[in-house]
């Protein structure tokens, strides 16, 4: 049966959900509404959730690294929605309340848990990652830490953009941003971009984007106010000085984000940090690439990864929202009903817009 002959509006939708059988082969299926389990508990009416990269991934290539989708799984993991009900241990919620929706679920026992990093969980359970079905569904069950109450001036719309600014601030935390700093981001993709306005709200003072689509580069200029940088088909050194050059900043920038996975980026950024900089790789590309490593020594930098978010990163990406520090909405450049799932997919991954939503049931 195609996908058009399973429409939702066709279906009794008590759990429809939108299901990855294999690349690029896609439907909709009922699935069990799941139960209260846990006192703690939470069942969600999922209402918005964004399509991200690694969701368009899997959708096209069946596989991300080591994570295989071997059996139907159900896609997304950006979700905002309204509680629908609630455990018997559960009091910071109630029916009827509106939350963003954190989608990994850790194990709580391991090393990683128990020292504070439960991002970097051995066991963890992360919606849409292989074997672990997504949030594109009617309803969703999380523990109740791992729903965000969203207040009156925050959208539920808004809401599904809390996980991808939940990556953001967790990279600009990595990155030790502090007043004053100067920033250059590389890739002006949705994390990429909310990376700029979390930069600017942490203090920065110079935030720099740099992007190959001059289209993501105008984005960021008229919506986020921040310089950009459009790098020519020259040697990484040769565009890290012209970056450097164009802002003047003659001994470099004091931190350099990769969002976007792009062996030409990480070494552009690695070129236009000063001595003792920051760099913070937060976008994944190729599993093995070339590197500038005597920069890296000569200059003494710091360079981290990013995975994420970690304690405390939703609770303030809702904060910054709610106080109007960052703007989320004019993110959202597309919205799909829940039955055009895949046509979402489809327009995504030709690059159109910013960030896609799709309305849940």
């Amino acid at each position: 049966m195609s996908l058009a002959e399973t429409k939702a509006s066709q279906l009794c939708p008590a759990n429809l959900s939108f299901v990855l059988e294999g690349i690029k082969k896609v439907k909709f299926e009922e699935r069990p509404i799941p139960e209260i389990i846990d006192p703690y508990d939470v069942l969600i009416n999922v209402k918005y959730t964004g399509i991200c990269g690694s969701d368009v991934h899997y959708w096209e290539h069946g596989s991300i690294g080591d994570f295989v989708v071997r059996d139907p799984m159900v896609l997304g993991h950006e979700s905002s929605g309204i509680v629908s009900k609630v455990g018997s241990a559960v009091t910071t919620l109630k029916v009827g309340d509106q939350v963003a929706m954190e989608p990994g679920i850790p194990c709580r026992r391991c090393e990683p848990c128990k020292s504070g990093r439960y991002h970097l969980c051995l066991y963890m359970a992360f919606a849409a990652t292989p074997p672990y079905d997504g949030t594109l569904a009617r309803y969703y069950r999380l523990p109740e830490d791992f729903c965000y109450k969203l207040p009156s001036s925050v959208s539920l719309k808004e809401g599904a953009l809390i996980e991808p600014l939940g990556v953001a601030v967790h990279v600009i935390k990595q990155a030790g941003v502090v007043p004053g700093n100067s920033v250059v981001v590389f890739g002006a993709g949705p994390v990429g971009l909310l990376c700029c306005a979390t930069a600017k709200a942490f203090g920065a003072s110079r935030v720099i984007v740099s992007d190959i689509q001059q289209s993501r580069l105008e984005f960021a200029k008229k919506h986020l106010g921040v310089d950009t940088f459009l790098p020519a088909r020259v040697s990484a050194g040769e565009n890290a000085n012209r970056l450097k050059e164009e802002n003047n900043l003659s001994a470099g920038f004091d931190v350099a984000v990769d969002a976007s996975g792009a062996e030409p980026a990480v070494h552009t950024g690695v070129h236009a940090l000063r001595t003792g900089g920051t760099y913070v790789q937060a976008g994944m590309g190729k599993s093995e690439m070339n590197f500038p490593i005597m920069t890296v020594c000569a200059k003494e930098l710091n360079f981290k990864g990013s995975f994420r978010y970690g304690s405390g990163d939703y609770k303030l990406a809702v904060e910054l929202v709610a106080t109007g520090k960052i703007s989320v909405k004019e993110f959202i450049t597309a919205e799909f009903k829940f039955e055009d799932a895949e046509q979402a997919y489809i327009d995504m991954k030709s690059g159109k817009g910013i960030k896609t939503i799709i309305a849940g049931l």
